[in-house]
């Protein structure tokens, strides 16, 4: 991906390290050290080669720039490697590394282990966004909010209970990524077809002793020719960056000039515009969003490489390999930068409360058409209130004048009705309920062997 020194500052630095070029090298060794070793203790390979090609595994020793043109001129992404692999490892070592594995179940593994950290290192920044929310969730319960549908003003709501309904989808983001540790970070070692020919036979021992070794599972079949299982992990952190998007979206909308409602911190240093110094813009919320349509983007790439010819097929493995570590980066960055969001928005209660009132109660006519409905019927209420409502807006006249002049409404507290803290509903029940629920989880962060 491209990092400059003007977008470096969007990028998280711990997910940057899972996928940069030295850490995916260093996993290659870390894969093969680990094939090495349960390869031995299973009588594959001499015990004194793998201690060999474990004591030789330095990601240090390598230079980048030498292997990337070794690689161009032998138009194989991992011959290179292995070769001078290969020559670090002590006589009678080298010849036994990669002992009947191929190219593809080292990068499937090595892929597989990556997209776990990254997994791991959300679910830790998740832990710290639903923390935030179910707090703040609490505290605003019942700050007044206008709530809107379709761009315009619906029924009254509260602070807390948007910040509730963000809670409640990002501890299902939570649950569906729990619920791949079980299943989708899978260890190869079934060689070039995924029939275990040069292990002899004891290929599936291996694959599941490897599993074991590096906390992944074990596949059932050691195929080469699948792709759902990455495919489910992107899908599933492709959903979680759409509900950030979603969050960033709603906390731009309301940092608008005309509502005011929330806004970011304006710390010494920041800048909105280089000509128009009286910018405040929502800088994070739109980094936030950024990221998250960044990320989204590459989703269907997942899908695209599920099909796939025959038992390998390097179209798919060149296009996966390509924007798996670009899209792990982008979804870790979009969680961290809308943890850094919620982290320093402010609120104001007061302009929340104003323009909840600027349709001057006409937000509220549910409240007073209910009320009528109860001796004149839902149908006869629901037209008088689209009319008043009507007469309203045509004439600029104040919603409550209006009411007052309908005989059919004698008797009923109007000022009462058009009061937006008392049309809240169940809302502090909901909030409360949500905000204490504890929610399972599937699987374990530690993974199954």
């Amino acid at each position: 991906m491209n990092i400059t020194f003007y977008n470096k500052h969007w990028f998280d630095p711990a997910a940057v390290a899972i996928w940069d070029e030295r850490a995916t090298l260093g996993r290659w060794l870390e894969v093969e050290v680990a094939l090495a070793e349960v390869q031995a203790k299973l009588g594959v390979i001499p015990q004194s080669a793998a201690e060999g090609i474990a004591a030789s595994a330095d990601v240090d020793a390598f230079d980048l720039d030498d292997l990337a043109e070794r690689v161009g001129v032998a138009q194989h992404p991992f011959v290179p490697f292995l070769k001078l692999f290969e020559d670090m490892c002590p006589e009678g070592a080298g010849g036994w590394l990669h002992w009947g594995a191929t190219t593809q179940n080292i990068f499937d593994t090595t892929q597989a282990l990556q997209l776990k950290a990254t997994v791991e290192l959300i679910l830790g920044r998740l832990s710290s966004i639903n923390d935030r929310l179910a707090r703040d969730a609490s505290r605003y319960a019942s700050t007044v909010q206008a709530g809107r549908t379709h761009g315009q003003h619906a029924l009254p709501i509260s602070w807390g209970y948007k910040l509730a309904g963000w809670l409640d989808e990002m501890r299902r983001n939570v649950e569906r990524l729990y619920g791949l540790f079980d299943h989708a970070f899978v260890a190869r070692a079934g060689g070039g077809a995924g029939t275990y020919a040069g292990m002899d036979g004891r290929g599936r021992e291996v694959e599941s002793a490897l599993a074991i070794r590096l906390g992944l599972t074990a596949p059932r079949l050691g195929g080469r020719g699948d792709f759902d299982r990455q495919a489910e992990v992107v899908g599933a952190l492709g959903m979680l960056a759409a509900g950030c998007e979603r969050i960033a979206d709603n906390l731009i909308f309301l940092q608008r000039t005309e509502i005011g409602e929330v806004y970011e911190d304006h710390h010494a240093g920041r800048v909105g515009s280089s000509t128009m110094a009286q910018k405040r813009n929502p800088a994070e919320a739109q980094k936030t969003a950024g990221l998250a349509r960044l990320a989204r983007s590459r989703v269907s790439l997942a899908l695209d490489c599920m099909v796939r010819d025959d038992e390998g097929d390097a179209v798919s493995t060149n296009v996966s390999d390509y924007f798996l570590p670009e899209f792990g980066v982008l979804v870790a960055s979009c969680v961290t930068a809308l943890d850094g969001l919620l982290e320093q928005i402010e609120v104001d209660a007061d302009a929340m409360h104003r323009n909840a009132l600027i349709t001057g109660g006409m937000m509220q006519s549910e409240a007073v058409m209910m009320e009528v409905a109860r001796t004149r019927g839902r149908g006869e209420a629901h037209h008088l209130l689209r009319e008043a409502s009507a007469e309203c807006l045509r004439d600029g006249v104040s919603f409550e004048q209006v009411l007052a002049s309908r005989p059919q409404l004698a008797g009923i507290d109007v000022k009462a009705l058009l009061a937006p803290e008392n049309y809240l509903g169940e809302v502090d029940n909901v909030v409360a309920a949500l905000v204490a629920e504890k929610r399972p989880t599937n699987g374990s962060a530690a993974g199954r062997g």
